[in-house]
């Protein structure tokens, strides 16, 4: 992005500006998950947290070699686990309208309790560990 006053000389500076851009609807850090039975996150994902699926791409009528889904704006990557590529899980913080609900869901979604909901200084929180593996602080603002 070009600041106010600055000058471009040529041509190959102007390619250089556009190829240092993120595409847009992506952010500066996203995610990349690598999880067993992504299909089946792509329904956790959507059931409990709202996501959206963006892209998808199949390795094979089974497996998702690389997937997108978004969540009020923010990207979530991920693909299928292989013997070259096995289940890498994260910790996730997530703000939620409803911390009590969006747990509950969890839940119901297959997920195991961590920690209940609970009153903490920065907002109501808990923390889940969904199917596949990755822990979720679902916290909504006080």
């Amino acid at each position: 992005m070009l600041k106010p006053g600055q000058l471009i000389l040529n041509k190959k500076e102007i390619d250089m500006e556009k190829e240092k851009s993120i595409p847009e609807a992506y952010q500066r850090i996203m995610p990349y998950l690598i999880v067993k039975d992504a299909p089946r996150f792509i329904i956790f994902m959507q059931n409990v947290f709202g996501a959206t699926e963006q892209y998808k791409q199949m390795r094979d009528e089974k497996h998702i070699m690389h997937a997108e889904l978004s969540i009020q704006g923010s990207t979530i990557m991920f693909c299928d686990s292989t013997e070259t590529y096995l289940p890498q899980n994260a910790g996730l913080f997530i703000y939620v309208d409803s911390c009590d609900e969006t747990y509950k869901k969890a839940l119901e979604n297959g997920a195991s309790n961590v920690t209940e909901p609970a009153d903490q200084p920065y907002g109501r929180s808990a923390g889940i560990k969904d199917p596949f593996g990755n822990t979720w602080w679902i916290t909504n603002p006080l």
